[in-house]
């Protein structure tokens, strides 16, 4: 397939963004003296200024392309996407936001080591927390390589992989100069322009329809290739089989659950000053996201419509250059050039954002509290943090190369999963069971964690995944003649978050240690009330 657009056009808007975001970031580094600074920007960012960049962070590769490809392609079962991931903040504001900024310090193994165990437990959640950042990471970099190879029309995997190691190299050098503070800036630069162009190109398509919804759905039902009546109905991709409708049942638990257990976006909760800032933090983000995800229905369906199911899916990124297609039918190279700087910014800021929390936690959990014990040389921590950085690059790059061509939007469903199974129950346990031990967290934390790793890679997404129609691999390996699938189901969710769940009730009540009562009631103290939250944050 030929570029679309001008690539010169592209390349230039692309580099005009990385600029001025650049230059934002090196203003911002200029106070990341300390582990404060560069893990949580100094606590100087107010409620709203870190809503956007919540905002900024959750509306990843995955909302943009992938929702409104899934849209495009599946109609009504692609929007359950957006559903979810909406569904899922209402657990986070009403369960953990508020409770871990007053617990916390820097990252969620803060919180969980407070009555238990420290090292071990910091241990298993630096784990977990690496887990979930690295299969997230996949998500943005096969987002990337999608995008850019559709824009410069790079039909080959080399040329792909190029794009991908670019985006990978651009999010260390934003992470190591800018730190969090650095990163939230981007973040919030990302989301403001997000949300404006998913806006713009919103009402550009309602009035290609005269802004009525129904002519827009009748558009796509009736486009050449598309699904027809069935787009407006579920059971496109989920329901016909058995299976299916399983693999939806987990689907979801995994998005309305993951997001209160996924790191990155717990610890933006620490850049506030207070807990009442933390409940404004996540106000914000629920407003501009749920606009957002509003926005994706009518950008799949427009892209149905205008583009159609069969130019998308032979596009360089498959269902990821739905919306960047749409574009270009709406308003041409310039518009297109537009939106697809959006987009990588989008990429660029997720990546940075997933970047420091891992970075953090290796860091700060492992290096600091485990390996050091407490001891740590002034400068060493954050020294540390930053080679972490390159490392995680390194890795995702690497990840990214063999997930390119996925589906970013179901990618980002599996790093919900393991969120989900091996974070969640762990944090919930520690936040109101006064009988929760160290053995049933680590019990929760590695049992989530492992079950949730091996029956993904047991699954037709990584292997024996082929597309009826044309006989190609649509798993990890792309080999067809490579088949060691056993698990069913895509989204592992469905088992291991109810196992991670029994798992660290029954490590908590088979174990000779007794929950630590006094611990416990000081812990929900402080939580509900934020009392000696802050002389948490200085020690």
């Amino acid at each position: 397939m030929t570029d679309i657009g001008e690539p010169l056009v592209n390349i230039a808007i692309f580099a005009a963004f990385v600029v001025v975001t650049l230059a934002v970031v090196l203003r911002a580094s200029r106070n990341n003296r300390t582990a404060a600074d560069f893990y949580a920007g100094g606590r100087s960012f107010t409620g709203p200024q870190n809503g956007v960049a919540i905002a900024g962070d959750y509306l990843s590769a995955a909302s943009f392309l992938g929702i409104a490809g899934a849209i495009a392609v599946y109609g009504y079962d692609g929007f359950l996407y957006s559903i979810g991931f909406l569904v899922a903040w209402l657990v986070a504001l009403l369960l953990v936001a508020e409770l871990l900024r007053n617990t916390g310090r820097f990252t969620m193994a803060d919180v969980l080591s407070f009555r238990l165990k420290e090292r071990p437990v910091r241990l298993a959640a630096a784990v977990s927390t690496l887990a979930v950042s690295f299969f997230y990471l996949l998500a943005q970099m096969a987002g990337a390589g999608g995008l850019v190879a559709l824009l410069l029309g790079i039909d080959s995997a080399a040329g792909q992989n190029v794009v991908i190691a670019v985006v990978g190299a651009l999010m260390i050098l934003y992470v190591l100069i800018g730190g969090m503070k650095g990163t939230t800036w981007v973040q919030i630069i990302k989301a403001c322009l997000l949300v404006a162009g998913a806006g713009a190109m919103t009402v550009w398509v309602l009035a290609r329809y005269g802004f009525n919804l129904s002519d827009l759905l009748g558009a796509a039902v009736a486009a050449p290739g598309s699904a027809g009546e069935a787009l407006l109905g579920p059971g496109a991709q989920y329901g016909a089989t058995g299976t299916s409708q399983l693999n939806f049942l987990s689907l979801s638990l995994a998005l309305v659950l993951g997001t209160a257990g996924l790191p990155h976006v717990l610890m933006r909760f620490y850049t506030v000053p207070t807990s009442k800032e933390a409940r404004r933090s996540v106000v914000w983000a629920i407003w501009i996201i749920g606009f957002f995800y509003l926005f994706t229905l009518v950008l799949g369906y427009g892209a149905g419509a205008l583009v159609g199911k069969e130019a998308i899916l032979a596009a360089p990124g498959k269902v990821n250059s739905a919306a960047p297609l749409l574009a270009y039918e709406l308003g041409g190279t310039i518009l297109l050039g537009v939106i697809a700087a959006v987009a990588f910014a989008t990429i660029l800021a997720v990546v940075a954002g997933l970047a420091i929390t891992a970075s953090a936690s290796f860091a700060h959990d492992v290096y600091a509290s485990v390996i050091k014990r407490g001891k740590v040389e002034p400068g060493a921590e954050v020294r540390v943090a930053r080679i972490t950085v390159v490392v995680i690059g390194a890795v995702a790059i690497v990840g990214g190369i063999f997930a390119n061509g996925q589906n970013v939007a179901f990618l980002v469903a599996l790093a919900f999963a393991v969120a989900a199974s091996a974070n969640l129950p762990t944090i919930l346990y520690s936040l109101f069971w006064p009988r929760f031990t160290t053995r049933g967290a680590l019990w929760s934390m590695y049992g989530g964690l492992v079950s949730c790793l091996v029956l993904i890679a047991s699954s037709p997404v990584v292997s024996g995944k082929v597309d009826p129609a044309t006989g190609a691999s649509l798993s990890m390996i792309r080999d067809t003649s490579v088949d060691f699938s056993w698990f069913p189901l895509e989204n592992p969710g469905l088992v291991t978050i109810p196992l991670a769940f029994f798992l660290g009730w029954l490590g908590s009540v088979t174990g000779r240690e007794r929950g630590n009562e006094r611990r416990a009631a000081e812990m929900e103290v402080r939580s509900l009330t934020g009392a000696g939250a802050e002389k948490a944050v200085e020690h």
